[in-house]
Order: structure tokens, then C-alpha cells, then sequence
């Protein structure tokens, strides 16, 4: 939405921005109020978790929202089935599909990392250990102008390991586990993590090493067969 004033054509924009830290969401904030001031008015909103961005997201009086800045990981909404922000980010795209997505993140596994591209495909995607005043400003400038923005780590990631499969440990411990003929449903009593990210993380191997068709014997050959398991 754009407005005459002086002469002027000012761009109206909706801003979300969603994270469990206040001094990040202000740091945030003071980049994009200094982004083109007169050709941009920015109206932030904020949440700090899963449910209070639920409840602004859902709002009916909510306009929608231009660009959201979501980290990955603040704490969730079990009620609403939010545990993350690519879960919020899906909320933001059936309600808002024009809405462009910056996911921001410490996970550095590639595996992670190409999931969320498959799943979610955001405007920009961030490794914080890269977030700069200037880097975030030029993010920004990226996905206002509708491109698509990856930091420097993720491009390296994604470019060494093309012909690469890397795995973080909960992954390797799940393969060790099926290897050794170890039900599914039992891998919770090894592994600190919940039987549904067991789940998605082992369909998510069977994606990453092209077996989607096949069984969990299947994935287990095909690991030992690049190297992921002895």
C-alpha cells in the first residue's frame, strides 16, 4: 500500500517479528526503522514465542503481514501444534501466502538446513553466527525486493556438501539403533528425543539418502554403503 505525502510515494509495509530474545527483536527493529525511511513506514509486530505469534497471527483484525522474521527455535504451543518457527511459518503461509519468510537459526547440520528449504522454501534463511547490523540490513534489502537471501555459512554448506551427506548425532544414533534391529517405537528409551521427531528425522534420511520407497533395512544398507555407519 503506497501514500502520497509531500510529494512523495510512501510504501506501507507489515513486519512480524517473532523471538524468544527482546534485545534480538529490538536489534531487529532498529535495522529495518533505518531501511530507506523516505520510501518505507514499517508497522512491527512482535511475539516472543509460539503462542503469542499464534495469537497475533490469527488475529482477524491483523493485517497481513509483508515479511516475518521467525527464529527456528523459541518455545512452543503444543495446544496449537507449534513447537518451532518453520511451524509458524507454515501458519503465516495458509493464512498469508504472500507473506515472505526469514528464517533465522544456530542449527548449522546440513541436514536441517535442507530440510527447511524443502519444507518451507523461505525468502531468506540465516545463520546467526553471520548476523551482522549490515548483513541483517542487507537481507532485508534482498527479500523486500522479492529475492531470495542465504547467508554466507548456509551457501557454504550447501555448496560442500552437494556431493556430501552430513548428519548430526541424534541422526547418527538413530541409524546405529535400526541397524542393531531396534523397533522404531522403542528408540525414545535411548535417544532424548520424542518418537514424532524420531519419525520425522528418519523420514527425512530416507529423503536425503533416496529411499523414500524403501524400508528402514533399506536406509540402514544404503548409510553403510556412503560411509554413516560401520
Amino acid at each position: 500500500m503506497a501514500m502520497e505525502a509531500a510529494g512523495l510515494t510512501t510504501i506501507k509495509s507489515n513486519i512480524l517479528i517473532v523471538d524468544d530474545h527482546p534485545f534480538i527483536i529490538q536489534g531487529y527493529k532498529n535495522a529495518i526503522t533505518r531501511y530507506n525511511p523516505n520510501k518505507y513506514e514499517f508497522f512491527i509486530s512482535e511475539a516472543k514465542d509460539c503462542e503469542s505469534a499464534y495469537n497475533v497471527i490469527t488475529d482477524p483484525d491483523t493485517i497481513p503481514f509483508d515479511i516475518a522474521f521467525l527464529d527456528i527455535s523459541m518455545p512452543p504451543y503444543e495446544e496449537k501444534g507449534l513447537y518451532s518457527g518453520e511451524d509458524l511459518a507454515k501458519l503465516i503461509l495458509e493464512a498469508m501466502p504472500n507473506c515472505r519468510i526469514i528464517l533465522l537459526t544456530m542449527f548449522t547440520e546440513f541436514l536441517k538446513i535442507k530440510t527447511i528449504i524443502k519444507t518451507i522454501n523461505p525468502h531468506g534463511l540465516v545463520i546467526k553466527n553471520d548476523l551482522t547490523f549490515d548483513e541483517l540490513l542487507f537481507a532485508f534489502d534482498k527479500v523486500i525486493k522479492n529475492e531470495q537471501y542465504y547467508s554466507q555459512s548456509v551457501l557454504k554448506m550447501l555448496d560442500s556438501q552437494e556431493n556430501n551427506v552430513e548428519i548430526d548425532l541424534f541422526d547418527k544414533q538413530i541409524l546405529f539403533h535400526l541397524s542393531k534391529g531396534t523397533k522404531t517405537k522403542d528408540i525414545p528409551q535411548y535417544i532424548p528425543i520424542s518418537l514424532n521427531a524420531i519419525e520425522v528425522r528418519k523420514l527425512n534420511l530416507k529423503e536425503l539418502l533416496k529411499v523414500t520407497e524403501g524400508s528402514d533395512i533399506d536406509l540402514v544398507r544404503e548409510a553403510r554403503n556412503i560411509g554413516l555407519l560401520f
